[in-house]
């Protein structure tokens, strides 16, 4: 889900190079079928008396900066798994971090051991959550690390170290 509204197909002239365009990007995850909802905010969560999360509950919202929530666009999806994409944003210190009582690291962002495990067991943090505003880059890598822990965790298994991909030099160019 997202809050914001979809971005429009095409570059607008507001945002002529080099500024970053505002635009609707399409990854490999869309292409095989990831759907995605725009103007979506998450109210909260609910879940077992074990602490398994079961349900997350959302609304539709109007355009920002307001975001206004739409009466009568209430939703439930059942879920077992909830992973939190925040981007630049950052972590939200009100709301699940503080209700969770995650702790954070001196920088403010949230702390992980070596698994990406934050101080409440069965949550887990990477990428700018984590270790703040970054490169793409480190992001990704982050989520494939904290992903291989949280199959471990489910899995009921310690955590390993994640192997780096393996590079196929025959399709790399010089």
């Amino acid at each position: 889900f997202e809050i914001m509204p979809m971005p429009p197909a095409d570059r607008s002239p507001l945002t002529p190079w080099p500024l970053w365009p505002m635009q609707l990007r399409v990854e490999g995850a869309h292409e095989e079928g990831g759907v995605r909802e725009w103007s979506v905010a998450t109210t909260k969560l609910t879940g077992d008396a074990d602490g398994n999360v079961k349900q997350l509950h959302g609304i539709k919202v109007g355009p920002p900066p307001k975001f206004e929530p739409i009466a009568g666009s209430e939703f439930i999806m059942d879920a077992d798994l909830v992973l939190l994409a925040m981007g630049f944003t950052g972590p939200v210190r009100n709301g699940m971090i503080a209700q969770l009582a995650v702790k954070l690291d001196p920088r403010g962002n949230v702390e992980t051991g070596g698994d990406y495990m934050t101080s409440v067991a069965g949550v887990f943090a990477s990428g700018d959550m984590r270790r703040g505003q970054s490169l793409v880059v480190w992001a990704i890598a982050e989520g494939r690390k904290a992903a291989a822990s949280i199959d471990l965790y489910l899995n009921k298994q310690s955590a390993k170290p994640v192997a780096k991909p393996k590079i196929r030099r025959d399709l790399v160019s010089a």
